[in-house]
């Protein structure tokens, strides 16, 4: 069965932060006209909605800060709104089948591997060597609905958060023109996905850095988590740690041992080689500790 939109202009809301601003503008270049956004308030470092905001005000389209309801999608069927774009968004999308004709998601892995909030850093733990953009259409369970289409690229040796971060956001504006293109014929021949898996949210513990591991493991875990920053403790202080150096080489101090400083660089022994912490911050005492991203 076939699923055509009307013709004359097609218009779109979306759920964004400035990382999918390439999912956003891709739509508009191709003719679509956008009726509203969806966002929400950050606090991070990471992320920012500024951007988006001022296309949107650009437009003259409403904003929305607060969760997506069914009143709201009410609205965008009163508005004539012919497809909603689901980007970094905090929230779960509700029935949306009641009033919009369609509904996709624009996600940062290769479903159906790799479902969940934020899977980057979990690849670049996995060492993958491919990675990849999917778009699906939104369904009750989290990343799980039909693809339709992806943008895949390949994985540097080297790679770290931030240039992974990068190509994506790259990949997803490729991909938004794809879909935005010929949504139809992708809508209708989109394929059921597989068995998959969920990648949790990483935890405190996932960004403690262990010593007593290889130097080539704790580089791994310093490039995956790169500007999230992973910790550390030292002779009874609590670190950020953000970037460093590390080296296998063979030595006979125990692993944490602080070997040499030079100025704000700590050499650290680990197991097979050294850690030099380049980039740091000490944890005040008693301080709340998280993470936010969207």
């Amino acid at each position: 069965m076939t699923s055509t939109l009307p013709t004359g202009p097609k218009r779109f809301a979306i759920t964004a932060s400035d990382r999918y601003m390439g999912v956003f503008q891709a739509f508009i270049d191709c003719g679509w006209e956008p009726v509203k956004l969806f966002t929400a308030p950050i606090d991070s470092h990471m992320a920012s909605n500024q951007k988006v905001v001022e296309l949107a005000q650009s437009r003259n389209i409403p904003i929305q800060l607060s969760r997506m309801g069914e009143h709201d999608m009410l609205g965008l069927k009163d508005l004539g709104c012919d497809l909603l774009v689901v980007a970094s968004y905090q929230w779960k999308i509700g029935n949306w089948e009641k009033y919009l004709p369609r509904a996709v998601n624009f996600h940062p892995a290769p479903l159906p591997d790799y479902r969940g909030a934020y899977p980057l850093i979990q690849g670049l733990l996995d060492r993958r060597t491919q990675w990849a953009f999917t778009c699906h259409k939104v369904a009750p369970n989290f990343d799980s609905g039909d693809i339709l289409a992806a943008e895949e690229f390949p994985i540097s040796a080297d790679e770290c958060h931030e240039s992974l971060d990068i190509k994506s956001q790259l990949a997803s504006k490729r991909l938004a023109t794809r879909v935005a293109r010929d949504l139809d014929a992708l809508w209708d021949g989109a394929c059921v996905q597989g068995t998959g898996n969920y990648v949790k949210l990483w935890t405190d513990a996932d960004r403690e850095i262990d010593f007593n591991a290889s130097a080539d493991s704790i580089g791994l875990q310093l490039r995956a988590f790169g500007n999230f920053e992973c910790m550390a403790s030292l002779n009874g202080m609590r670190y950020f740690v953000r970037r460093a150096v590390c080296w296998t080489e063979a030595h006979g101090y125990s692993p944490g041992t602080v070997v040499h400083i030079d100025g704000l660089h700590y050499v650290v022994a680990c197991k097979d080689g050294y850690v030099t912490l380049l980039d740091w911050s000490l944890i005040p005492p008693g301080m709340k500790i998280y993470a936010t991203f969207r």
